[in-house]
C-alpha cells in the first residue's frame, strides 16, 4: 500500500471516529482530495485508492488536471477565482466553493448561460476576519446570499470558510460552530434559490474538529499527499 493510500485510510477512519463520537452519519461528510501543486501520478494513486472528490486553488492546474483525470471525479474549485478565469471551468468542475462578492457570482452567472448549466455555489465567509483571507465578513453573508440569489443560473448550497491556522484544532472549534449556526440561519430565511446543504470547513490539521462541528465537506491535502513542493510548476 502507498502512502498516499495509507493516509486516505486514516483520514477516511477518522471522520468516521469523528461522526461516531457526535451521532453523525460519515455518509453525510465528502472527503476532497486538495491536489493542488501534486503530480499527475499522485492524483491517480488517490483515485486508485477510492478518491473521487479533488480539490484545486488554481484555474489552469484545475482545467490540466481535469483533461487528464477519469470522468467520473467530482472537482471543487477551492481557491480564489478571479472573474476572467470563471469562463475556464464553467460546467466543468462541480462545485466552487470561493464566491464572495456579487460581481464574481454575476459573472459565473453568464458563464453558466453560455454552457446552458446552473453552476453550484458555496459562499465563501472570512468568519475569523482575518485580514490576509478572501471571503466576506459574517455579517454581511445574509445580504450577499440575498443579492445572488436573483441571478437564475447559479444556485447557492451552502457556505464554506478557511479557518486560522493554528496549533492546536481546538481553537478553531468556536469557528466552526459559529460557521453551523450562520448555515441554520440562513436556511431558516426560505430564500428562493437558497439551500444551506453543504458546509465546506476543515482542512488537514483541523478537519477532525470541523466534522464534529457539523462540516459536510471537508478539503484535506497535506494528510492525504504529504507536504507540498511549491517549486514545481504542475
Amino acid at each position: 500500500m502507498s502512502d498516499i493510500s495509507r493516509n486516505l485510510e486514516l483520514v477516511k477512519k477518522n471522520i468516521v471516529d469523528a461522526c461516531a463520537r457526535v451521532g453523525r452519519d460519515a455518509n453525510e461528510v465528502t472527503l476532497i482530495a486538495v491536489s493542488k501543486t501534486k503530480p499527475i501520478e499522485a492524483l491517480k494513486e488517490a483515485y486508485d485508492a477510492g478518491a473521487r472528490d479533488f480539490g484545486e486553488n488554481k484555474v489552469q492546474e484545475l482545467s490540466d488536471k481535469i483533461d487528464k483525470m477519469p470522468e467520473d471525479i467530482t472537482w471543487h474549485m477551492i481557491g480564489h477565482l478571479q472573474r476572467n478565469k470563471v469562463k475556464y471551468i464553467a460546467g466543468r468542475v462541480g462545485l466552487i466553493h470561493s464566491v464572495d462578492s456579487y460581481r464574481l457570482a454575476e459573472e459565473i452567472n453568464i458563464q453558466a448561460k453560455k454552457k446552458n448549466c446552473v453552476i453550484p455555489i458555496l459562499i465563501e465567509v472570512n468568519y475569523a476576519g482575518e485580514e490576509s483571507k478572501f471571503g466576506i465578513p459574517k455579517d454581511e453573508t445574509l445580504e450577499l446570499i440575498k443579492e445572488i440569489s436573483e441571478l437564475d443560473s447559479v444556485h447557492i448550497v451552502g457556505l464554506m470558510t478557511i479557518a486560522p491556522f493554528v496549533e492546536n484544532p481546538e481553537e478553531n472549534r468556536a469557528i466552526f460552530r459559529g460557521m453551523k449556526q450562520l448555515s441554520v440561519d440562513i436556511n431558516q430565511e426560505n430564500i428562493d434559490n437558497v439551500e444551506m446543504k453543504i458546509l465546506s470547513m476543515g482542512m488537514t490539521n483541523d478537519y477532525i474538529v470541523a466534522v464534529e462541528e457539523g462540516a459536510t465537506h471537508v478539503r484535506v491535502g497535506t494528510g492525504i499527499f504529504g507536504a507540498r513542493d511549491y517549486s514545481k510548476k504542475n
